[in-house]
């Protein structure tokens, strides 16, 4: 279809730009030129032809606009006045346009004025683009809000405040719940694969008022140092715990205790997880995490086809919260407790009775691994307290022994090693060890950086749905939402008037 020579007037801005672009690198001048100073020019000059062909097109719809005979808000109330040519401007990755539309409004006090045009652009309520808020949102999920800013400046022809880029990533952030509550997840359960549920928790340095009630009260007791950086002590009473948490599936994984702590050289192939789910949350609570970790898994196997399998670290209220699941949505899960956890353990009650790096602690700790991932944790329990007995240690001296004994006595119905690796389960938490720094030390733990909740919870959640690989499916929910929100809820026959 050929436009009409009206039409065509109103891209008239734009091809001025256009052959002004063609005339300058045809000059003489522009041939001694480096390419630098050509891929420049054509940026910047281009971004603003581009900018102009988004004004000239909302202009032209502006012109094609078709009156609305009666235009009703969703309250009832008739907008009977017409107001022509109201203006709103738009910041977008081409620079600054200005939206010219219709509006209807009436004289009742409290009502506002309605704009169908608006829907019809899904427009947002702030001034910025679809696309600039993308942007931003990606931006501020990988570097501060500060950089953010100085990122779209030097790549795009728009600009958005610090403070307008935190506001922008909460509003982005916000359909983050209702995404996954709605989604359906399409592969099917194998039920030869585990499923594997695994949680853990990290701190984030936070302003005093968005600390949970217990930090707070902690934090106003702590005597102030007057110093800039802050203590490992301090710095605790300033963190609020963010619960980390992910969903995946994966064969099994068999081995032997000698694949793990041995001599063997040449270890099964480990095969790789799929269909991973990671996320965090600083505002819900871990019990709150956990839930909705459950209900995922069970999003992804309703009629339990799979094994259940949780790894955990041993912290009490984790296990309690994890099991009164289990129990409530009666399906059956395999407990395992990270074997990492356990070997921390174990170096700490070598020290109690060889030389710190010295090759016997190293054969000893080698040697109880070995047993504790052949089924006997117990007996290793025993033997650490009956060896600090008969070196007559003191209760000083055999304190991180004692700790690691009781700590295989208390847990020694998850440290069922042999069972595990002969069922090819997973025995150790590296895949939520590795989130945890992926999704909360890589950006919340820039240096300084102390977050209020709303920004630090919008980050974490952005995160996730880029690491989780959600990212282009939540952007198209998240704007059918913003369209609801605000555009269809407004109008009483939104289809009529929207047509969209």
């Amino acid at each position: 279809m050929i436009p009409t020579s009206e039409e065509q007037d109103y891209f008239k801005p734009a091809h001025e730009q256009y052959h002004q672009l063609i005339k300058t690198l045809s000059a003489s001048d522009s041939q001694g030129w480096e390419h630098g100073e050509v891929e420049r020019y054509i940026n910047e000059d281009g971004t603003e032809l581009l900018r102009r062909l988004f004004q000239s097109h909302l202009d032209l719809r502006y012109a094609q606009e078709e009156y609305q005979t009666e235009v009703v808000g969703a309250d009832g109330e008739v907008r009977p006045h017409r107001r022509k040519k109201t203006k709103r401007q738009l910041e977008t990755i081409f620079g600054e346009v200005v939206v010219t539309r219709v509006g209807y409004s009436t004289q009742k006090r409290g009502l506002s004025a309605l704009y169908p045009a608006d829907g019809q652009l899904n427009l947002s309520t702030d001034k910025y683009s679809d696309e600039l808020r993308r942007r931003v949102a990606t931006e501020a999920s990988k570097v501060s809000f500060a950089e953010t800013k100085t990122t779209i400046a030097a790549t795009t022809g728009g600009a958005v405040g610090k403070r307008q880029c935190e506001e922008v990533t909460v509003k982005v952030a916000q359909d983050f719940e209702d995404f996954y509550a709605q989604r359906s997840v399409t592969q099917s359960a194998v039920s030869d694969e585990l499923l594997v549920l695994t949680t853990d928790g990290k701190g984030i340095v936070m302003h005093s008022e968005d600390l949970r009630e217990a930090t707070a009260k902690a934090a106003q007791k702590s005597p102030s140092k007057g110093q800039t950086r802050l203590s490992p002590g301090q710095k605790r009473q300033r963190k609020r715990m963010a619960t980390v948490a992910s969903v995946y599936s994966v064969p099994r994984y068999k081995r032997q205790p000698s694949d793990i702590i041995g001599d063997q050289r040449d270890p099964p192939e480990r095969p790789a997880i799929h269909d991973k789910r990671v996320w965090a949350s600083v505002r819900q609570d871990a019990k709150t995490v956990i839930a909705s970790a459950f209900r995922e898994a069970l999003q992804r196997d309703p009629r339990h086809q799979q094994e259940w399998v949780v790894l955990v670290d041993g912290e009490p209220h984790q296990l309690n919260t994890i099991k009164a699941n289990a129990q409530q949505r009666a399906v059956p899960v395999t407990i395992v407790l990270d074997f990492i956890h356990v070997l921390e353990y174990i170096w700490k009650a070598a020290f109690c009775f060889f030389p710190s790096g010295s090759e016997a602690a190293e054969a000893w700790v080698q040697e109880q691994a070995q047993r504790i991932l052949q089924g006997k944790a117990s007996d290793v329990a025993a033997g650490i307290k009956q060896s600090a007995t008969k070196q007559n240690l003191s209760q000083r001296s055999r304190e991180n022994a004692d700790k690691c004994a009781d700590y295989l006595l208390k847990y020694c119905q998850y440290l069922r090693y042999d069972d595990y690796l002969a069922q090819g389960y997973p025995i150790a938490s590296g895949v939520i060890e590795g989130t945890c720094r992926h999704l909360v030390n890589d950006r919340m733990d820039i240096t300084g950086a102390r977050w209020r909740l709303d920004r630090a919870e919008a980050v974490l959640r952005l995160r996730a749905l880029r690491a989780s690989g959600d990212w282009d499916e939540y952007w198209q929910f998240h704007k059918l939402q913003e369209f609801q929100r605000n555009h269809v809820n407004k109008f009483q026959d939104p289809e009529r008037l929207l047509a969209i």
